[in-house]
């Protein structure tokens, strides 16, 4: 039994709670009004309820040990946290936000930006020191106006060298200065008398609001085995897809015969951008199963008695209405690392038992759980939205997997030729001579790979990635529109 209904909740609580706090917006609300939206969210919809005692549906005896139980946390984040299913090891990626207007920008690729992206590795002989390697200069953003390049090396930020105590603050602000460096490995493979040395050049970086398309560049290349089309493709963000499929229109346009899909610095984002790229690649699978749906238990037995056709993903050939530009390709070539994450490792995972997907580079992310926005509504939609917070959470709610059911691939998925960046000899995006993209270009020319997938000659030991600290990382989330009539079932019935 479903003791209290929804309704029931939202009056009892607005007479029994007492602490208040101001919101952005500097509207008084009550905590445990945001509080009980968050547990009525993560009650009705979270991936792992079944493992999380407090999220029962007979949790709570009365509505005044439900309102109780808000009440004795001070904070909404706090609720959240404590109703996440293993943080550190399953549930890695729900997350909830104080203000939801960022949240939708990120969505959309908006968001305060240099155009910087690097990657942070301990220096030589310390646990303490940090240098960063520019991986990524975005295009037409303040890096790149700047003159920074990718593989640059900075040692320290505004005077102030790079730590792992205040890396964080020294990288957060929005207006900093970086100090370049040259990594000197004197002539030795033994990094243990490896030196960053200063160059005395600096470069003032300003964060403004940037929108990015995710279409990072794309390249026609010749070769013996035919024109191969290059695509970076940087993030899944939906109101880019018209670019997207323009970029597959100059390819069939140019008698592309082979892909290279790089996605190995894209960390996710729409499931729906996810269907559209791989409905690019190929066309011949119209209308078939591209990735199915599993949810909690509820909600996953409400689907399959009244809406089971919902829980399938499926091939499209349209963005709207508008035929998209498909390729109708057998095999497609993937350079994807570990920080290629969520609807990236979905297009991998689903694709592969329709096609030949030769992946190149390291074991992705891991992140086979999608998201979606619950916002406090009578729907959790953002219609009708409280007015007195901006507070939103985007929980796990299914795990996907292919056709063939594959999914829980929580170590990542594993390529098929293992090949790491050079972090000091990067190469340049798009040209014929980088190392992965060599790599792919070798094996459509039939040519052996063996010599290019050597391991770099000095391993750095990695710390972080700039897109590990965003506010929003490694997503996969889902504008699924749930039915009205099982989504009231929850809300208005009991159970």
């Amino acid at each position: 039994m479903r003791f209290i209904k929804a309704l029931m909740i939202l009056t009892v609580v607005s007479f029994l709670t007492t602490s208040c706090f101001e919101d952005n917006d500097d509207n008084e609300v009550t905590a445990s009004q945001i509080n009980d939206f968050v547990w009525r969210g993560m009650n009705i919809f979270y991936l792992y309820k079944d493992d999380v005692p407090d999220l029962a549906n007979d949790r709570f005896s009365s509505n005044n040990e439900y309102a109780s139980y808000l009440n004795s946390f001070s904070a909404p984040e706090e609720l959240f946290e404590s109703l996440i299913y293993e943080r550190q090891t399953v549930d890695r990626f729900s997350w909830i936000v104080d203000d939801y207007i960022a949240l939708e920008q990120s969505f959309n690729g908006i968001s305060l930006s240099n155009g910087m992206e690097f990657r942070l590795f301990r220096q030589p002989n310390s646990n303490t020191k940090l240098i960063g390697i520019v991986r990524l200069v975005l295009n037409n953003s303040d890096a790149e106006t700047k003159g920074v390049k990718r593989g640059d090396i900075f040692y320290a930020i505004d005077d102030t060298e790079l730590t792992i105590d205040n890396y964080l603050n020294l990288l957060s602000t929005n207006t900093y200065t970086i100090h370049l460096a040259n990594y000197n490995t004197n002539g030795t493979g033994d990094t243990t008398d490896d030196t960053i040395e200063s160059t005395n050049e600096t470069i003032a970086l300003n964060k403004v609001e940037y929108s990015e398309n995710p279409v990072y560049k794309t390249e026609i290349i010749s070769t013996t085995a035919g024109n191969v089309g290059y695509l970076m493709y940087n993030r899944f963000t939906s109101v880019y897809d018209a670019e997207l499929n323009a970029a597959f229109g100059a390819f069939k346009a140019n008698n592309v015969q082979h892909l290279v899909l790089d996605l190995r610095y894209n960390p996710g984002g729409f499931v729906s951008s996810a269907v559209l790229l791989s409905s690019m690649i190929t066309g011949q699978f119209n209308g078939d199963i591209f990735s199915t749906e599993q949810w909690n238990s509820e909600f996953q037995a409400a689907f399959e008695e009244n809406d089971p056709e919902s829980l399938n993903l499926r091939f499209t050939n349209n963005i709207d209405g508008n035929p998209i530009n498909s390729l109708n390709l057998q095999k497609v070539y993937i350079l994807a690392l570990e920080s290629s994450a969520s609807a990236s490792e979905l297009v991998i995972n689903s694709l592969d038992p329709y096609i030949e997907v030769i992946h190149i580079g390291e074991n992705t992310a891991g992140k086979y759980q999608a998201s979606i926005t619950l916002y406090d509504s009578e729907d959790f939609g953002r219609q009708s939205a409280n007015p007195t917070h901006a507070y939103a959470m985007q929980p796990l709610v299914y795990k996907s997997a292919n056709k063939i059911g594959n999914t829980d691939y929580f170590n990542g998925l594993t390529p098929d030729i293992a090949l790491s960046e050079s972090d000091l000899n990067l190469g340049v995006i798009g040209d014929k001579n980088e190392k992965l993209l060599a790599a792919a270009l070798a094996d459509i020319e039939g040519i052996s790979a063996k010599a290019i997938s050597s391991k770099p000659k000095t391993q750095l030991n990695s710390f972080k990635d700039s897109n590990s600290f965003e506010l929003f990382p490694n997503t996969m989330y889902s504008d699924k529109k749930i039915p009205k009539h099982l989504l009231n079932t929850y809300l208005f019935e009991e159970k």
